[in-house]
């Protein structure tokens, strides 16, 4: 369990709607960080518990407490009628939070009628190693802003994005980051193994590799571009291998098509 933070930390009460993979992953840490249980209600329409001592309902309550944060962590496609069914409800000084992908903050803030505060995370925020990417309109008080950074701080990073434009490319880079990354770690094994190595011990070798540079990379002052031409000795094994990484600037274009391709998703589902 991770060091307990201060109550203040965490809003009076947290009313979660939906629960899947990545706001699952949230409560999951901020549990870990010391909130209290008792002060969290996910609204799930299955009903399966979340965590000890999470309240759990299938319908609309027909009044939230005044100071609760709204986390919208449902489906994208699912916000009108979300929306339409929180217009009903009795929910006096509530913050929203949105994790849903594609929505603008003016369509939410003008069909929720409140602020309405975006955050992009990433699946890591369960172990507290995320990326929170964060955008607030003029509607949202200071005050407000601050809440919702407290409440990020313990899931990693939390960073504000000052023009909502940029949100979609934020979004496709560390939000979806750790898959791009979970398939390299899955490349480098299998061509390990396709090399000679037995599958399960490239996997392990290629995890323990990938672990060990992000924790050195992140602990240095230096630019990984330094780091990598650092461990790439003029005429050895390294440099050969990244001389094939670095012809033409593949690599860099293949990630750049990948995170384009994202990014220009994010803007179609806000179309839609």
């Amino acid at each position: 369990m991770a060091d307990a933070l201060p109550p203040e930390t965490f809003p009076a009460h947290l009313f979660m709607i939906g629960c899947g993979n990545m706001a699952g992953q949230m409560l999951s840490r901020w549990l870990a960080c010391g909130l209290d249980p008792a002060r969290v209600t996910v609204l799930r329409p299955s009903g399966r518990p979340v965590a000890e001592g999470v309240t759990v309902v299938t319908e609309y309550p027909a009044q939230l407490q005044p100071g609760t944060a709204v986390l919208l962590g449902m489906k994208p496609y699912q916000f009108d009628a979300v929306a339409a069914a929180l217009a009903s409800v009795d929910a006096p000084d509530v913050l929203y939070i949105s994790i849903l992908a594609g929505l603008t903050a003016e369509r939410l803030g003008t069909a929720l009628d409140g602020p309405v505060v975006r955050v992009m995370p990433n699946t890591p925020v369960g172990v507290g190693q995320g990326v929170c990417a964060l955008y607030a309109d003029t509607r949202v008080a200071e005050g407000a802003r601050a809440a919702v950074a407290r409440l990020m701080a313990p899931l990693g990073l939390a960073e504000w994005i000052s023009e909502e434009e940029a949100f979609n490319l934020v979004t496709a880079l560390s939000g979806c980051g750790p898959a791009y990354l979970f398939r390299f770690i899955d490349a480098l094994a299998v061509a390990g193994a396709r090399l000679g190595l037995p599958r399960e011990q490239a996997e392990r070798l290629a995890l323990q590799t990938v672990q060990g540079a992000a924790t050195l990379a992140a602990q240095t002052s230096e630019n990984p571009g330094v780091l990598a031409d650092r461990v790439a000795s003029p005429g050895g094994m390294t440099r050969k291998g990244m001389d094939v990484l670095d012809a033409d600037d593949r690599l860099v274009t293949l990630l750049e098509d990948t995170i384009r391709a994202a990014r220009d998703r994010g803007a179609e589902m806000a179309r839609e």
